[in-house]
């Protein structure tokens, strides 16, 4: 198996559109696994969009070196090609002054070797500068190779590149013409989702496009000798290894408003003994199911849709009446609420808009507010039908959600603003939702806790 990393000197670098491009390409000989650093969804489901293969999630602010280990040895079984794509850039991370929840952590704990893709507009000898100093931040970092993007012509291209070449004592493998063609879609919190039907046959015209710029401007034997070379994982993890028997299922609401999901948690609710049984609160009744999970995704966007199914509602809201476990995240949390708020002045509407949602949790989501990112840490206590327990993840969300004053919340964040005052995680009967979001791998007691709190609540 090859192996690489791919990674920005800043957002906005250009490399989620060239890995994707160089993913496609190496996909049409050879399998390809591809792994994103961060917990972010958006940028994985394009790479699995263009792989065929699940992406995986790596972070060091969520998770300790074996753990990162024994995900990527799990995406990486029989493959022939891991590619890894960064996040910003190479290292920003959770803080000033360590690597933690960096790609350069991530790049350092997994050996792998690094293709440094930089924003060259209107640079040519300081690119050399700018890859120089990327180099002696931290020498442990193996960057091997750089990608050019924003060229503007052969002289910037020649300028840059023997600057780099002499300077660094790295080879330029690609350089990136200036097109229009080479920006993807963009919306408030990323790309937009590759699940959403629409979207998809847009974005296989772009991808093709970026393929084949791709493809003419950037040396893939090259990349491909600069990838390391080890033995392919032969089997998964013991933390990943199916179960021997299923004797519970849980419904996953899965649509275009529901598509936030980490891959590894389908693999650690069957190694759990749980089915997962996919579901769309927009087209479906729903599922008969031990316990449910409603994952982040974007619900403003089909909220007239989400009101309409009114079966799927009132289902929703009787079934956690019955004390069925169901766990929700963000767009999930949204849902939940009794109505959703578009306010007046947002995508140009002239006046408030309401929408009935589920109404599992008194109270109302209201959109948009001032946009929330960052990591979150904090503590659940035994309310939460995942238990208590210590918890890391993210939050990024531009709502406001708006509870009953009488509700409980199972999370305590020392990191974070969850709903409010750092509270997060609203409880109603065996019902938990929250704007945390949560890397199943990385708390995985968690979510057996659920699991076996669906066996015997069923």
């Amino acid at each position: 198996m090859k192996s690489l990393l791919i990674t920005g000197d800043r957002s906005g670098s250009g490399k989620t559109s060239i890995t994707l491009a160089i993913a496609a390409l190496l996909s049409e000989d050879h399998v390809v696994q591809p792994f994103k650093v961060a917990m972010d969804y958006i940028d994985p489901s394009y790479l699995t969009g263009v792989t065929g293969r699940p992406c995986r999630n790596l972070d060091s602010f969520v998770m300790d070196a074996p753990l990162m280990h024994d995900v990527y040895a799990n995406g990486a079984v029989g493959v022939d090609i891991s590619i890894v794509e960064g996040v910003r850039g190479l290292y920003e991370g959770s803080d000033a002054l360590t690597d933690r929840g960096s790609t350069a952590s991530v790049a350092k704990t997994l050996d792998l070797p690094v293709i440094l893709v930089v924003d060259a507009r209107s640079i040519t000898r300081s690119a050399a500068a700018l890859v120089k100093g990327f180099q002696a931040f931290d020498p442990a970092v193996r960057i091997e190779g750089v990608i050019l993007n924003q060229i503007n012509g052969d002289i910037h291209r020649e300028k840059a590149t023997t600057a780099i070449e002499h300077a660094c004592g790295i080879p330029v493998i690609g350089a990136i013409p200036r097109r229009e063609e080479m920006k993807l879609t963009m919306r408030h919190l990323g790309l937009v989702p590759f699940l959403e039907g629409s979207q998809k046959e847009v974005f296989h015209e772009k991808i093709h496009a970026i393929t084949h710029i791709i493809g003419d401007h950037v040396d893939i034997d090259q990349l491909l000798d600069i990838a390391k070379e080890t033995p392919a994982p032969t089997e998964r993890p013991a933390l990943f290894q199916p179960a021997d028997t299923t004797d519970i299922r849980i419904g996953v609401a899965l649509d275009e408003s529901f598509n936030f999901y980490y891959n590894d948690l389908f693999d650690l609710l069957r190694a759990q003994g749980a089915e997962p049984v996919f579901f769309s609160p927009i087209h479906d009744r729903l599922p008969d199911a031990d316990g449910y999970i409603i994952g982040g995704g974007y619900p403003e966007l089909f909220a007239d849709e989400l009101e309409q199914n009114t079966r799927m509602r009132e289902a929703v809201r009787e079934v956690s009446a019955n004390g069925t476990p169901i766990y929700a995240e963000c767009g999930g949390l949204i849902y939940l609420t009794e109505d959703l708020v578009l306010a007046a002045g947002h995508d140009n509407r002239t006046r408030d808009e309401h929408y009935t949602m589920a109404g599992v949790f008194r109270g109302e989501t209201r959109m948009p507010v001032r946009r929330v990112i960052g990591y979150v840490q904090g503590t659940a206590s035994d309310k939460s039908p995942l238990g208590s327990g210590a918890f890391a993840g993210h939050e990024f969300h531009h709502t406001d959600v708006r509870l009953a004053d009488d509700t409980e919340y199972a999370y305590r964040l020392t990191r974070g603003k969850g709903i409010k005052d750092n509270l997060d995680g609203a409880v109603c009967n065996n019902t938990m939702a929250g704007y945390t979001h949560l890397h199943p791998s990385s708390v995985p007691g968690m979510f057996r806790k659920f699991t076996n709190r669906c066996r015997s609540e069923r």
